[in-house]
């Protein structure tokens, strides 16, 4: 059974995931805008892969006894200046949930809920990931600069994300 304020650290992280894959929509959509189709589609995955994450967070309240209270979600911005822009913003706000996520276990062993910090321990390390991701592709545009057939390089690369 889950404690209530781990329940309630739960349903904000749920809504955090969920705003997260709305950011990341805007993020593709706007790159669809400036005729970046691949990291159009980078992004578009991004959003799918939030909203799993909030499915998972969903699944482990409902598994655990808890109730799920979905919330509104804010709309998030629709224009990030550049491609560079919307990748920084990326990378802040990957940093910004990995201090939600580590709170969250902070809470669960405060809690002593091991359960919660079994489940947890898979978002840690997909934290790392998803920063390590973000910021190589920040480093990668800030390389290039205004070069337009290396941002067209890097595009494509994005664009096959996903592809085996």
């Amino acid at each position: 059974m889950l404690s209530p304020d781990v329940e309630a650290a739960m349903n904000a992280q749920i809504a955090a995931e969920l705003y997260s894959s709305h950011l990341y929509l805007a993020m593709s959509v706007y790159c669809e805008s400036i005729d970046l189709p691949g990291s159009a589609r980078w992004f578009a995955a991004q959003s799918d892969e939030e909203r799993a994450h909030a499915l998972k967070f969903v699944r482990h309240v409902v598994e655990r006894g808890g109730r799920v209270t979905l919330v509104g979600v804010d709309p998030p911005s629709a224009d990030f200046g550049s491609v560079l822009g919307a990748f920084e913003q990326a990378l802040t706000h990957e940093m910004n949930v990995s201090q939600m996520i580590d709170g969250l276990f902070g809470l669960a062993v405060q809690h002593g809920d091991y359960a919660s910090q079994a489940f947890l321990q898979w978002f840690v390390t997909e934290q790392v990931e998803e920063e390590r991701t973000a910021g190589e592709v920040v480093r990668m545009l800030r390389a290039v600069g205004s070069d337009p057939a290396a941002l067209l390089m890097i595009d494509r690369e994005l664009g096959a994300r996903g592809e085996a």
